[in-house]
């Protein structure tokens, strides 16, 4: 792997990357599947944990098809995200939240990369929650949910006409690592040690760059 400072475009994950917000969006499922088994809503929770890259669409689908085992609506899965995104918008715009490392490093370089978000969140969601600390303006675009990352990340580089060999993708998640592989560009694991088991590209402090 090149050093980091050689690429041109950095794509961010936004959940564990730039924002600590995983556990706020774990209070976020237990409060929507509040009247569901909590046995079940634990399963959830550990399959949010391991796959931080999905969706929430993804992860109530698999609520339901794969831990309770019915069938489910798009409609139904529309109305959940809908009522998760409510109960995150009230929690989430809070700056507190923000890794330092990475909020230092964008606000110090974003002149010197283009930058996008490209994030398993919800696109609106996350476009009113970088508006409101007041971030959106350090990257090109912010891309999310309910469009697939593996997806999105494909529609950034081509909508841009970017060199593959340019783009690095920072993100906390094996699914991050796999959009990153789909598209044929590099992958850079942070704030997940586990992410070396599969990948020895990694960076322990951005603030060292």
């Amino acid at each position: 792997m090149k050093n980091i400072t050689e690429y041109k475009v950095i794509l961010w994950d936004f959940d564990g990357v730039i924002m600590d917000s995983m556990p706020i969006r774990g209070i976020g499922f237990r409060e929507v599947l509040k009247y569901y088994p909590k046995e079940q809503v634990e399963n959830l929770l550990i399959f949010h944990e391991q796959n931080g890259g999905l969706s929430r669409y993804v992860k109530f689908r698999h609520f339901f098809e794969k831990i309770r085992g019915e069938e489910i609506t798009n409609q139904k899965v529309l109305d959940l995200a809908d009522e998760f995104s409510k109960i995150m918008m009230s929690f989430l715009i809070d700056e507190k939240l923000l890794i330092e490392d990475s909020i230092d490093f964008i606000k110090k370089n974003y002149l010197n990369y283009n930058m996008h978000i490209v994030s398993g969140s919800d696109g609106n969601e996350l476009r009113q929650i970088c508006e409101g600390l007041k971030i959106d303006n350090y990257f090109k675009s912010i891309n999310g949910s309910p469009i697939h990352k593996t997806e999105l990340v494909r529609q950034v580089i081509e909508t841009n006409n970017y060199n593959k060999e340019e783009v690095v993708l920072i993100g906390d998640s094996i699914n991050d690592s796999e959009a990153a592989q789909v598209n044929d560009i590099t992958f850079v694991g942070y704030n997940n040690l586990d992410l070396l088991k599969i990948n020895s590209n990694y960076i322990y402090c951005l603030a060292l760059l």
